[in-house]
C-alpha cells in the first residue's frame, strides 16, 4: 500500500487533533488541509515505520509555526466544533461536554497538545516525545501540568445547587 491509501485511515484522528489544536473550525480544516497537503507533498520524507505519528508531527509542527507568525485566531475561540471528542453517552449532565471542550480551550497550547495525544489518540509517552519533539520528562511534566490545569479549571466550574432552607 501507498501513503496515499494508507493516509485516509488516519484522516478522522487528525481532523480531531486539529479541531482540538486550533479551537474553531474554520483554522483546523486549514490546518487539517494544510497538513495532508504537505504530506502527500513530502512523502519521500515517510520512512514507512509509523504513518500516523509521521501526520500527527506534521500537524503539530505546521502549528507551531502558524502559532509563531500570528496567524491563528485567538486562543479564546470556542471550541465548538470538537464534538469528536470521546465522552461517556450517558452524562448526567448535559452540559459537561461543553465544559470539558471550554476547559480544554484554556490550557497552554503544549499541554493541550501533549494531553490531547495521550488521552485521546492513545499515544505512549515516548511517541508523544517524538511527535512533538521533545523529551520524554517534558512530556510528563506538560501532561501533568495539563490534568492538573483541566481539573483546576472544572472544579471552578461546578454549579453548586441551591437548597431550600427548611
Amino acid at each position: 500500500m501507498s501513503l496515499r491509501d494508507d493516509l485516509a485511515i488516519h484522516m478522522p484522528a487528525l481532523k480531531r487533533y486539529a479541531r482540538a489544536l486550533c479551537g474553531n473550525a474554520h483554522d483546523a480544516d486549514d490546518l487539517f488541509q494544510d497538513c495532508l497537503e504537505r504530506a502527500l507533498a513530502n512523502e519521500h520524507g515517510w520512512r514507512g515505520t509509523n504513518l500516523k505519528a509521521w501526520l500527527f508531527t506534521l500537524m503539530t509542527n505546521r502549528h507551531r509555526t502558524i502559532l509563531r507568525t500570528g496567524r491563528s485566531r485567538p486562543r479564546s475561540a470556542p471550541l465548538d466544533e470538537a464534538a469528536d471528542l470521546v465522552m461517556d453517552e450517558a452524562q448526567s449532565d448535559p452540559q459537561a461536554r461543553d465544559r470539558i471542550v471550554r476547559a480544554l480551550g484554556l490550557i497552554s497550547e503544549e499541554g493541550r497538545a501533549t494531553l490531547l495525544l495521550v488521552a485521546l489518540e492513545g499515544y505512549a509517552y515516548a511517541e508523544v516525545a517524538t511527535i512533538l519533539d521533545v523529551p520524554i520528562g517534558t512530556v510528563m511534566s506538560r501532561l501533568s501540568r495539563a490534568r492538573r490545569q483541566l481539573s483546576e479549571i472544572l472544579k471552578g466550574d461546578n454549579i453548586l445547587p441551591m437548597r431550600s432552607r427548611k
